[in-house]
C-alpha cells in the first residue's frame, strides 16, 4: 500500500513541478501529527510511539516508546522541486516482551544507528507542497532493556502533503495529511529471541516552520518565478506556433537558453528575480523583445506578450499597361525592357514585371508604327507599382521631347530648379514637384541644372526626332 502511495507522491511531483514555485528554505521546523495507526496483529489505536496490548476490555502491557535523530542536511534546489540528504545519529526504543506466555510485559530494547536520511519537496499550483521521505538505519549498537546485546534493522518511508494556513513575521504554520510505514526488527543474540513490527499510520499534522529569510539566514541561490509568454502577429494578433524564445538560463547564470512555443504560441518559462529579457524569432517574421519582471516572493510573474512584424519584402513588382491615342485603345505585342528583363504586353495591353529592386526604374517600349518611348517608375519593396503609358504614331520630322525631375542628393526632396539647353536656345524652370519638359529636335544636347544653395550639374543627353527622353538629377547641396 504505502510502496504505491510514494509512485504515486513522484508521478505528482513530475506533473505538478512545471506550475509551480519552487519550496521555501525554512531554518527549522517542528511537527505535530495525530491519526490512527495500525501494527501488525491489527491493533488500532490513537498514533503515537507507543505499544499496548490488550485482552478483550483488559490492558495486559503497554507503554510509551521514544525515536529521535539528530544530524545536518544538505538541501538542492531544481527549479520547484527539493532534495534534502542528511547523515546523523538515530535513537529508537523499540518493543521486546519479558515475563511469561501468559502474561508478557513490554521491555523496551535500545538501538543507537548511524541515520541516513533522504526527503523531496515539490511546489504545487495553489501553494500545496507535496513530501517524500524515507530513513535508514546503521546499527552501531543494540541491546535489551537489561543490557543483552541484539541487533536490529528496519526502515521508515512516508509522504505528507500540505498546505499554508497561516503566516507571521518570521514563521509559517502548515497543515498537512501524512502517511507513513515504519518496519523494525530486534533480535537478542543470546538467546535469538526476535521482535519485529510492522506499523502503518495515517493522520492529520500541523508543522511550525522558522522561515530561512528571517534573522541572519543568508538566501541559497536566486528567488524564481514562473513567467507566461505568449508570442502574436504584431497586425492581426494571431498566435505564432512553434517560434522560439530565447530566456536567461538557469541551469548556467550569465547564459541564455532556447525554448519553443507550443500550437497555440504560448509557453512558461522559469526565471530569476529581476528584470530579464526575453526575444522571440520566427521565420518570416523580425524578432522582438520583451522584457520581463520578477518581483520578490512573487510565485508569478505578470504575462509576457511579444509582437512580431513581418519583414518587408526585397523587390516588388510594376504593372505596366500600354495605350495609343485619345481613346486609350490597348497596344498589343509592344517589347518592354526594364533592366535584363524583355516582355510583350498581352491582348490588354498589359504585362507584370517582377522581381524588381526598389527605387526608381526605367522602362522603354517599342512597337511597330509608334515612336519608341522611354518611362520612369518608382518600385516599392513587397507592393506591385502601375505605369500607364500612351504611344504616339512614328512621325518623322517631330520634336523630340525631354522630362525628367530634379531633387537633392540631401533628403531626395524635389527642388525649383533652372534647367538650360544653350544649343537649343532653351530655358525653363522646374515646377513644385521638381519636373520639367522641354521640345528639342532631335540631336546631343548639354544640359545645364542649376538649384540655389546647389552645386550645378551638367548632362549630355541624345534624343531622337519624334520621340521621348527621360533625365532624372539629384543636385548635391554646397559645401559650407
Amino acid at each position: 500500500m504505502l510502496p504505491r502511495l510514494v509512485v504515486l507522491v513522484l508521478v505528482l511531483a513530475c506533473t505538478g513541478a512545471a506550475r509551480a514555485q519552487a519550496p521555501e528554505s525554512e531554518r527549522a521546523s517542528l511537527r505535530f501529527r495525530y491519526g490512527l495507526s495500525s501494527r501488525q496483529g491489527e491493533q488500532v489505536d490513537v498514533q503515537r510511539e507507543a505499544f499496548e496490548l490488550r485482552d478483550a476490555s483488559s490492558r495486559v502491557t503497554g507503554g510509551s516508546l521514544v525515536r529521535g535523530s539528530l544530524g545536518p542536511r544538505g538541501r538542492l534546489s531544481l527549479g520547484p522541486v527539493r532534495l534534502e540528504l542528511g547523515a546523523g545519529y538515530g535513537f529508537a526504543q523499540l518493543p521486546l516482551f519479558g515475563g511469561f506466555t501468559y502474561a508478557p510485559v513490554l521491555q523496551r530494547g535500545v538501538r543507537h544507528a548511524a541515520l541516513i536520511s533522504g526527503r523531496v519537496l515539490v511546489a504545487l499550483p495553489a501553494e500545496l507542497q507535496l513530501e517524500a521521505r524515507g530513513e535508514v538505519p546503521l546499527t552501531i549498537s543494540a541491546h535489551a532493556a537489561d543490557g543483552l546485546k541484539a541487533s536490529s534493522s528496519g526502515y521508515v518511508v512516508g509522504a505528507a502533503l500540505s498546505y499554508p494556513v497561516v503566516r507571521r513575521d518570521g514563521w509559517t504554520g502548515r497543515v498537512l495529511l501524512d502517511v507513513q510505514q515504519a518496519h523494525d526488527t530486534m533480535e537478542l543474540e543470546a538467546s535469538g529471541l526476535r521482535s519485529e513490527q510492522r506499523m502503518r499510520r495515517i493522520g492529520l499534522g500541523f508543522e511550525v516552520s522558522l522561515d530561512g529569510e528571517g534573522g541572519t539566514s543568508r538566501p541559497v541561490g536566486p528567488r524564481q518565478a514562473f513567467v507566461a509568454l505568449s508570442v502574436v502577429d504584431a497586425e492581426t494578433g494571431a498566435p505564432l506556433p512553434g517560434a522560439h524564445v530565447r530566456v536567461p538560463s538557469l541551469k548556467t547564470p550569465g547564459t541564455s537558453e532556447e525554448l519553443v512555443a507550443d500550437s497555440q504560441g504560448q509557453l512558461r518559462v522559469l526565471l530569476p528575480e529581476g528584470a530579464q529579457s526575453t526575444q522571440a524569432s520566427v521565420d518570416g517574421y523580425e524578432d522582438a523583445t520583451e522584457v520581463a519582471t520578477v518581483s520578490g516572493g512573487a510565485t508569478e510573474g505578470a504575462p509576457v506578450q511579444l509582437r512580431l512584424r513581418k519583414k518587408a519584402p526585397k523587390t516588388g513588382s510594376l504593372k505596366v499597361k500600354v495605350v495609343q491615342g485619345k481613346d486609350s485603345a490597348p497596344v498589343a505585342d509592344v517589347q518592354v525592357v526594364s533592366g535584363k528583363a524583355q516582355l510583350r504586353t498581352n491582348k490588354a495591353g498589359e504585362l507584370l514585371l517582377e522581381g524588381l529592386e526598389p527605387g526608381p526604374v526605367a522602362v522603354s517600349m517599342s512597337a511597330p508604327g509608334f515612336r519608341a518611348t522611354e518611362e520612369a517608375a518608382v518600385v516599392v519593396a513587397g507592393q506591385t507599382s502601375e505605369l500607364v503609358v500612351v504611344l504616339s504614331q512614328d512621325r518623322k520630322g517631330e520634336l523630340a521631347t525631354l522630362v525628367g525631375q530634379v531633387r537633392s542628393a540631401r533628403n531626395g526632396q524635389p527642388l525649383v530648379a533652372t534647367v538650360t539647353i544653350a544649343q537649343a536656345k532653351v530655358r525653363t524652370r522646374t515646377d513644385k514637384s521638381g519636373t520639367f519638359t522641354a521640345r528639342v529636335r532631335g540631336g546631343t544636347y548639354r544640359i545645364t541644372l542649376s538649384a540655389a544653395g546647389h552645386v550645378t550639374q551638367t548632362k549630355m543627353v541624345t534624343v531622337r526626332e519624334g520621340e521621348q527622353a527621360i533625365l532624372n538629377v539629384d543636385l548635391f547641396p554646397r559645401g559650407r
